[in-house]
């Protein structure tokens, strides 16, 4: 059988409780009702055998004898028809050929001797075993009879038979009559089937409902309430013990969730306090530094060589610091500034900044004929077009061409930054957004010392603060950088 034949499977469990329980049920009344029709079948049946051997060969002993017996001169002279049933029949044959035959009718005393038998009823007739046993067989004229047949005293044989319609009808009764009671029970019992498995399995249509819930939640970050426990239910049934290992299960996640957070929460707290102790240190020293190298008198090179660097580096670091508390601060949820902010100037200036850091790069830009205006913090965006094209400057070889393109739609304002150079390793990709996240073997040999990897870090942290995305596609020769963010409260003005 095709695929597309076959019956539909019930996905559900209450579905396949239910329908189980409706065929296990059809095929317990399939069973009695076969072995009822059958039982009455043969009961009838063997009562009909015992009145074919109360009857005897009477009937056709005087169908022979023109309705005479031999030793009895009172029958009807069409044949005897003496205690026999309505639709008796009888027969008579000699050398296989049919001499007389009678059939006994409702209302007729008499033996009708014109019965009709066919060619292919005596032929029937005649391979009838003349054993005295009864045997069934179907006459055209008649229908279904059961017969007897046995030898006669002048080398004939003399068959009686009564007729199975009665018989027969009185099972076909008995079939309508179980049919219509177990299609009916098979009915009433399918909906009380269905209403009781429903009732059963509440307790795990809980459970389902809880689970749900729970893989709804963002687990990742961040503080979780967990949905409440299923209600309670029998400890010892199957749905029981699922909903109490359920419930155990979400009182360890609820306490590892719990752990979690408040872990996260001490590492940002002393990301932040850190942070927010470093940047006094770290500008003192750049001050010494910067103020050793205003020094009038003569100072050794080595001296002078250890001093730039020593200022240099701590002009590096105070920028980490300043990232690391931008992201502490973005990760408790500051607020940022909701002003208007032209993205389109910002784009202008940031491209200007990044064409006079690295003039051997080409800077192509794609703006709409109209200013962008959206509302957020201007600083921070500022900040993400900056780290984008750093990036861009920093990762890629001399001669790359950059293009930063803007566009306003009707839901979102769109940035990308895309360039030709070699692309992000594909082992770098899927993180490429995370924090610390370095691809030293891709920046340009002679660009500066690495930074810590938060530069990408913290254009999604910020972008997602303004509640936009970002996203990557990169490949050998083309890389693109995306930013999306609301139009909701965006505005393009003239």
């Amino acid at each position: 059988m095709t695929r597309a034949g076959r019956l539909p499977r019930p996905r559900s469990l209450r579905a396949r409780l239910t329908a189980g329980l409706v065929v296990l049920l059809a095929v317990s009344c399939a069973a009695v009702g076969l072995a009822a029709v059958v039982e009455l079948n043969g009961f009838l049946t063997q009562r009909l055998d015992q009145q074919l051997t109360q009857a005897g060969t009477r009937f056709p002993e005087s169908l022979e004898h023109a309705g005479k017996l031999p030793d009895d001169h009172d029958g009807d002279e069409r044949g005897d028809t003496r205690r026999m049933a309505t639709g008796t029949f009888g027969a008579r044959l000699l050398h296989g050929s049919v001499t007389h035959s009678g059939l006994i009718r409702s209302g007729d005393p008499a033996a009708d001797l014109d019965v009709g038998l066919t060619a292919r009823d005596a032929r029937r007739l005649a391979r009838t075993p003349a054993d005295g046993r009864p045997h069934t067989v179907e006459l055209s004229a008649l229908g279904h009879y059961r017969l007897t047949a046995s030898p006669g005293r002048d080398g004939d044989v003399l068959i009686v038979g009564l007729p199975l319609e009665p018989v027969e009808a009185t099972v076909h009764r008995l079939e309508l009559v179980a049919g219509a009671v177990f299609g009916l029970a098979l009915v009433v019992t399918g909906v009380a089937g269905a209403l009781w498995v429903r009732w059963s399995l509440r307790p795990l249509a809980e459970v389902t409902v809880t689970a749900t819930r729970v893989a709804e939640l963002p687990l990742a970050s961040g503080e979780v309430t967990l949905p409440a426990r299923t209600s309670d239910s029998d400890p010892h049934s199957e749905v029981g013990r699922v909903a109490a290992a359920l419930d155990r299960m979400l009182g360890h996640v609820g306490d590892a969730l719990a752990q979690r957070h408040a872990s996260e929460e001490r590492l940002r707290r002393f990301a932040a306090d850190a942070s927010h102790e470093l940047r006094t240190p770290v500008a003192s020293v750049r001050g010494h530094a910067e103020l050793a190298l205003l020094h009038p008198g003569p100072v050794p090179p080595e001296v002078t060589r250890a001093l730039e660097r020593i200022a240099a580096e701590s002009s590096r670091m105070g920028l980490m610091v300043d990232d690391l508390l931008l992201l502490a601060r973005l990760d408790a949820g500051r607020p940022l500034e909701r002003r208007p902010v032209d993205l389109t100037h910002l784009v202008l200036d940031a491209v200007t900044d990044a064409r006079a850091a690295g003039p051997d790069h080409r800077w192509t830009l794609d703006l709409p004929r109209e200013p962008v205006t959206v509302t957020g913090d201007a600083h921070r965006l500022q900040q993400v077009l900056a780290n984008l094209l750093a990036n861009a400057r920093l990762h890629t070889p001399k001669g790359t061409e950059v293009t930063v393109t803007l566009d306003a739609g009707p839901e979102t304002v769109g940035l990308s930054v895309h360039d030709d150079g070699p692309g992000v390793p594909e082992e770098v990709r899927p993180a490429v957004f995370e924090r610390f996240t370095r691809a030293e073997h891709r920046r340009r040999p002679d660009a500066p010392g690495g930074g810590a990897g938060l530069g990408l870090a913290i254009v999604a942290a910020v972008v997602e603060a303004h509640g936009g995305g970002v996203g990557v596609e990169s490949s050998p020769g083309s890389t693109a950088f995306s930013v999306r963010l609301p139009a909701g409260a965006a505005l393009s003005s003239g």
